[in-house]
């Protein structure tokens, strides 16, 4: 990757006053440096999301941020206070992960109420802040039941209420949704949201599902190799991704030579048609001749062929009444088009 934008990106800044900063952390396991030399702020309220591939350092940097992980080097900040060497339960933070480690022999009000009477909460106050986070999690009349009694989400649920029962600044998600099933997972996408901004509670989120990010994160710090590639907002990474490794991470794409540079487009971005090339100030078009057609529910995928033997992909979706008007059989001759401002360009050594 080009490491003129890896600068840029590890400086975007915040969106707010930071909640956790991090100042040149880097964490090394012998000879294996896990996390290199990260600066990154997260603003107080927002849902941040460490996306990356296993291995890139995410979680890692996740658990330095809780303190599990002592840095190797640099500087943890929370609130503004130097929390580098302060233990994981001194910090004003909570952690759900993957198993939600739910005591099986306490009920789920019970498993609530633990972490406040840890806390010295008052005992009067502990059943109001208990119901409240049962019902914010939509389990109201679930209190009395043991987690055995629970399907996979109301488990999810219970982890989310105990972990903000207790009003931390900030709630750290370690892939909290990886073992539901599809649907599942989706639905408490939007929940974890809709929670996230009621109760106005930072939520530090790490997952390696691109869909999960883009849908549910404020910002996103995409990871490789333990560095940040970028950060910033879904739609700036999709649209805008500052190297080949994030436009290859974040859904797909499509990456042809032209004037001696690499040009990257999407492949919904590809309009198909037949007859004469779309070109102009605004557009680009060229010939193509398709090699496969793919029906995948919502869309059709096609392979094309450029004339000078370069690949692309294109996405067309299924809209009644919607139609090509183009032979779809292989081999067939195209008209494709894309404007130009869909186009991002890296140079050759941004190549992954």
């Amino acid at each position: 990757m080009n490491p003129a934008a890896a600068m840029r990106s590890d400086s975007a800044p915040a969106t707010g006053e930071p909640i956790v900063s991090l100042r040149g952390v880097a964490r090394r396991y012998g000879d294996t440096l896990a996390v290199d030399t990260l600066d990154l702020d997260i603003a107080r309220g927002e849902f941040f999301t460490l996306l990356g591939p296993s291995g890139s350092g995410k979680t890692t940097t996740l658990r330095m941020i809780a303190g599990f992980e002592r840095p190797s080097e640099g500087m943890v900040q929370i609130d503004g206070k130097d929390v580098t060497r302060v233990p994981p339960y001194e910090r004003d933070l909570n952690t759900i992960f993957q198993d939600y480690a739910l005591f099986p022999h306490m009920t789920v009000a019970e498993n609530l109420a633990y972490g406040l009477e840890a806390k010295r909460v008052p005992r009067g106050e502990i059943p109001g802040r208990v119901s409240d986070a049962l019902d914010m999690v939509q389990l109201t009349d679930f209190g009395h039941r043991n987690p055995a009694q629970l399907s996979g989400g109301q488990r999810q649920r219970v982890a989310l209420a105990r972990a903000i029962v207790n009003r931390p600044a900030v709630l750290l998600l370690d892939e909290p949704l990886g073992a539901l099933d599809l649907k599942l997972r989706q639905e408490m996408q939007r929940e974890l949201k809709r929670i996230q901004a009621e109760v106005n509670i930072t939520f530090i989120y790490v997952t390696h599902d691109q869909e999960e990010a883009l849908t549910m994160s404020d910002r996103i710090a995409v990871f490789n190799a333990g560095r940040v590639e970028q950060v910033g907002s879904a739609a700036a990474l999709y649209d805008r991704p500052a190297s080949e490794f994030v436009a290859r991470f974040l859904g797909s794409s499509n990456f042809i030579e032209r004037d001696g540079r690499r040009l990257m487009i999407r492949p919904e971005k590809i309009r198909l048609a037949a007859g004469e090339c779309l070109d102009g100030p605004d557009w680009h078009g060229e010939p193509a001749r398709l090699t496969d057609a793919e029906f995948v529910g919502m869309y059709t995928r096609y392979g094309l062929e450029l004339r000078d033997g370069q690949r692309l992909i294109a996405h067309e979706q299924n809209l009644p009444g919607f139609g090509l008007g183009v032979d779809v059989r292989p081999g067939s001759q195209v008209a494709l088009a894309w404007h130009k401002n869909s186009v991002c360009y890296f140079d050759k050594m941004d190549a992954v």
